[in-house]
């Protein structure tokens, strides 16, 4: 077991030359936790604010970026990564949709931010209405079987595109397109939703 207080007593400074990719492969190569400590440190702001976007309490944004750091370094043998970054977040917001999960009993999905390109307007940030209002149940099944199957994998589940492609036989790229366009597709009934509810409404 990795000991994550050696993490902090790492200076990051004196490899700020190093990639990511490099810090990982000497990590791998050499089973050095110090390695992946400068990696996770590069990152901690990051995952903090990351957590603080979620979950809105500075208490729970700290809990949770132990709690990252613990899961990165289970998950870390058991694939393997090109950009860390890029995975690094995805492990942070599904920790943070974990805790989010167990505190309302739901996993809100994340979806963009929705603009009205007929009128100028703020952009509608629909997470918290579509939870609020039931309509991510009623969105998901206007979709087809292949997207309706890989967006609830994919965002409920947690799966990752192989994890999919292996549990439904769909090719990695039929996995990323069923995802986009099942999000898409999301996005406008949701958006056409909220629109005719505001017209009942007289807004």
């Amino acid at each position: 077991m990795v000991d994550l207080n050696n993490f902090i007593s790492v200076t990051t400074d004196l490899y700020k030359d190093i990639s990511d990719k490099e810090l990982l492969e000497r990590f791998r190569q050499h089973h050095n936790s110090e390695w992946l400590g400068i990696l996770l440190q590069r990152y901690t702001l990051l995952l903090f604010g990351v957590c603080m976007k979620y979950l809105k309490n500075e208490e729970e944004a700290k809990d949770c970026v132990q709690q990252i750091f613990l899961k990165v370094i289970q998950e870390i043998p058991k694939y393997e990564i090109d950009y860390f970054k890029s995975w690094l977040y995805m492990v942070a917001r599904n920790q943070c949709l974990t805790i989010l999960r167990d505190r309302k009993g739901k996993v809100p999905v994340e979806l963009p931010v929705i603009s009205d390109s007929t009128r100028e307007e703020e952009d509608v940030d629909i997470t918290d209405k579509v939870l609020a209002d039931g309509l991510l149940d009623e969105a998901l099944s206007e979709l087809n079987k292949e997207q309706h199957e890989c967006i609830t994998l994919f965002y409920m589940q947690k799966k990752s595109y192989m994890d999919i492609s292996v549990q439904t036989g769909y090719s990695l790229q039929q996995v990323k397109s069923y995802i986009q366009n099942g999000k898409r597709n999301l996005r406008l009934y949701i958006q056409k939703k909220l629109k005719t509810t505001k017209l009942e409404n007289g807004e």
